[in-house]
């Protein structure tokens, strides 16, 4: 299979976490946002959304957004399963990923900052307060969550990772990269310091993947 990628993709962070707990290997094709390459026709002819990951089968199968490539992905290699046995497990991973990926995430991504920046002209003071706002405010929702749950355990739902685990850790680095003090959030913290102490999500960190910038990697 190949897997469509950039290091700094949040959506692309996830999948790579979910390849590698599932330890299936997968042709990477690095595509260089900051060079708007994710709009070249080859990438378009790949997602016409232009957005990523995509990862395409070998039997030329495309899939694209990063939570239905998780699921399927789930389904198509059980083991080891990113999602509870029960319904209502399920549902709350559910609603712990899509808190993330559908709702704080979006709200981040080059296209708003992009708008911010030249259609509204906002300051960079301005962006980064926005930025601040959005990140702050999942955050303080995930440990509500998380704080009143018995099911919260070692990870977001119990005692191994799952998808909600591996939204969460996206956004997390998101706010550190912001130098957001997590000290308000200490379930957030502790989780996230459990996951990214695994070698499935420590390797996904976009600071460590092939393409992120010299300057930037992740020095061993």
């Amino acid at each position: 299979m190949k897997f469509f990628s950039f290091w700094r993709s949040l959506a692309s962070f996830r999948v790579r976490i979910a390849l590698n707990l599932k330890g299936l290997p997968a042709e990477i094709v690095f595509v260089d946002i900051d060079a708007d390459a994710h709009r070249a026709d080859d990438y378009r002819k790949v997602n016409p959304q232009m957005a990523l990951p995509a990862l395409v089968e070998d039997d030329g199968t495309t899939l694209f957004q990063s939570l239905a490539i998780i699921e399927y992905l789930d389904e198509t290699h059980p083991a080891p399963p990113l999602l509870p046995a029960d319904p209502r497990g399920r549902a709350r991973v559910r609603a712990l990923a899509l808190m993330v990926a559908c709702e704080g995430h979006p709200l981040l991504v080059p296209r708003v900052r992009r708008y911010l920046d030249h259609e509204l002209n906002l300051r960079e003071t301005q962006q980064a307060a926005w930025r601040r706002h959005w990140t702050t405010e999942t955050l303080a929702a995930l440990e509500a969550i998380l704080a009143n749950d018995k099911a919260t355990g070692r990870f977001c739902h119990g005692d191994t990772p799952t998808l909600a685990d591996i939204c969460m850790v996206g956004h997390v680095s998101v706010a550190l990269t912001q130098q957001i003090d997590l000290k308000p959030w200490p379930i957030v913290k502790r989780i996230f310091e459990t996951a990214m102490a695994l070698p499935a999500f420590a390797a996904a960190h976009p600071l460590a993947q092939p393409d992120t910038p010299e300057a930037m990697r992740v020095r061993k």
